[in-house]
């Protein structure tokens, strides 16, 4: 198979090389699959879930982006992690500072005042490039930051709509079990009937009741799994459970996507892809790291200077006399420190490693996601396809059973039959349709979809 090799992303600025090879094919093993095409122009993700045309849905995943609590902690993240990036930009500048003081002293029966105000100021050459490294360090993790946020809204995204594609899939699947348990209480009064005419025994009748009962006990289940839905999604919206009961108690289908998706070739999806480049951006902190560990074995150099005015009174400070200066440089060379310096550069290189590593095991992860969401649609999608056709045989044969039985024509375990046929296959139908949804949703997120 042809490989593409991947050496970089667009976002990536460190030098080239830093970023391990990794094979990546040039197509997808899984194919398109379903109503996806890889031959034309990829199609735009950053908003995915409008695909399904639904403004509820919408509305969910907008509140959730804005509201949801594991956002607002990656905000935060970012938020400190730009915060440290001034910190370390800060030490590449002089420091300026201003003080004043007043002494009073006592000796020999005597007394003495002593008035100082003035500026020290302090500089660091960064000759070898040490306060540099630490400021990429700090720039390559806001910008892995920013990639973590929006891989926390990718998923977001993604948990909402499958949640809410499970609600919408629960309230068909209680739809369906209630109409059921209508056509096997009206199947009941029947049997009822015949065996008060003495056509049928007592023994149909029961089996017709345990029928009903059998189909009336999952209702409860639906139900609860439903108020679960329902209580998950609030949260994800940072709300308490129950503040949804309201909106989404009208049942409503499950939503399906409405137009074609385009795919795009494995190295461009890996481009989009937020939690790839958050890992290629701990690698050039990492290496940016190993910089600043190396630079420390070497001397550093710092020049520090002094301006002030120093009098017995305050009003001899303003005399010429007063002004006092200093200036001063040194010099720091490490000579003994046991290999403390030289162990930290193997240190950080190993964490380089780690990082590299990460980085291909995340690649390597990213496109089985893809090619798992292409496997399942298509898998999904035909098994949809059998289901829908095997549903409506069933639908007949129940009508044509229930019609021959009440003419006498047939048994009772024939309707049975086919009433447990009719409710498997619906409700097999129900639960697909929701999986072919939520494999979209999937494939969506592994694409990386959902952030711009």
């Amino acid at each position: 198979m042809l490989v593409l090799v991947i050496s970089g992303c667009a976002s990536l600025e460190p030098k080239d090389g830093q970023l391990p090879a990794v094979a990546v094919p040039a197509a997808w093993a899984a194919g398109a699959g379903g109503n996806t095409t890889p031959d034309q122009g990829a199609t735009s993700l950053a908003q995915w879930w409008q695909r399904f045309d639904d403004p509820s849905l919408t509305t969910l995943v907008e509140q959730a982006l804005r509201a949801n609590t594991s956002v607002r902690t990656a905000q935060a993240s970012l938020q400190q992690a730009r915060a440290q990036v001034d910190v370390q930009s800060a030490g590449l500048a002089p420091s300026v500072g201003a003080s004043g003081s007043a002494q009073r002293s006592r000796a020999n029966n005597s007394t003495g005042n002593t008035f100082q105000a003035g500026f020290d100021a302090s500089w660091e050459p960064d000759v070898f490039g040490r306060l540099r490294s630490g400021v990429n360090a700090s720039e390559a993790d806001a910008r892995a930051a920013v990639a973590s946020l929006a891989d926390v809204q990718v998923s977001l995204a993604a948990e909402v709509v499958v949640n809410y594609i499970e609600l919408r899939g629960l309230q068909q699947r209680l739809a369906i079990a209630r109409s059921n348990l209508a056509s096997q209480q009206e199947t009941l009064q029947i049997t009822q009937w015949r065996l008060q005419a003495g056509l049928t025994t007592s023994l149909v009748t029961e089996q017709a009741r345990a029928a009903a009962e059998q189909t009336a006990a999952q209702i409860p289940t639906l139900e609860a799994s439903l108020a679960q839905s329902r209580y998950s999604l609030a949260v994800l919206m940072g709300q308490v459970p129950g503040a949804l009961d309201a909106t989404l108690a009208a049942s409503a289908p499950v939503p399906q996507p409405t137009a074609e998706l385009a795919l795009a070739i494995p190295a461009e999806t890996l481009r989009q892809r937020p939690d790839v480049r958050a890992s290629e951006q701990r690698i050039a902190a990492a290496l940016a790291r190993v910089s600043q560990a190396d630079a420390a074995r070497y001397p550093s150099f710092s020049l520090g200077g002094s301006l002030g005015l120093r009098a017995l009174t305050l009003g001899a400070l303003s005399g010429g006399s007063a002004v006092t200066s200093a200036l001063l440089g040194s010099v720091s060379v490490p000579l003994l420190d046991g290999g403390a310096a030289r162990a930290q550069v193997r240190v950080q290189t190993a964490s380089l490693e780690q990082a590299r590593v990460a980085y291909e095991a995340t690649v390597l992860t990213a496109l089985k996601d893809v090619e798992n969401a292409l496997v399942a649609l298509r898998g999904d999608r035909e098994r949809l396809t059998r289901l829908v056709a095997a549903a409506d045989a069933a639908s007949n044969a129940a009508l044509l059973a229930q019609q021959r039985y009440s003419s006498g024509l047939i048994d009772f375990q024939s309707v049975l039959e086919t009433q447990r046929t009719l409710l498997s296959t619906q409700e097999s139908v129900a639960i697909t349709t929701a999986a072919v949804a939520a494999d979209h949703v999937r494939l969506y997120k592994a694409l990386g979809g959902g952030w711009q």
